[in-house]
């Protein structure tokens, strides 16, 4: 089966949309850090999640629990940042 992002043209973007310094450091850095451990992250905060509401503190499990969604973002982001660089040029 072919993959379809296989036929996307592949430009670099120009360099007024470049990644600023910060950006590109902080980006470098994540890179090196295993997708699965933003998997992990997340199914922590889910697990400490349960724990404390079973410990009766409702509304301090539901703010836990919002963690996962935001580590399962961070690790697609890594992964983006891995697979295509910070800005997208190979």
């Amino acid at each position: 089966m072919e993959n379809v992002l296989d036929n996307q043209t592949h430009t670099s973007p120009s360099s007024e949309h470049r990644e600023g310094p910060v950006a590109r450091s902080i980006e470098q850095r994540t890179a090196k850090v295993p997708s699965d451990v933003f998997l992990w992250a997340a199914l922590g905060s889910i697990a400490a999640s349960l724990t404390v509401l079973i410990t009766g503190n409702e509304k301090r499990a539901n703010f836990i629990g919002q963690w996962a969604p935001t580590f399962l973002c961070f690790g697609i982001y890594n992964k983006l940042v891995k697979l295509h660089g910070s800005d997208g040029a190979r």
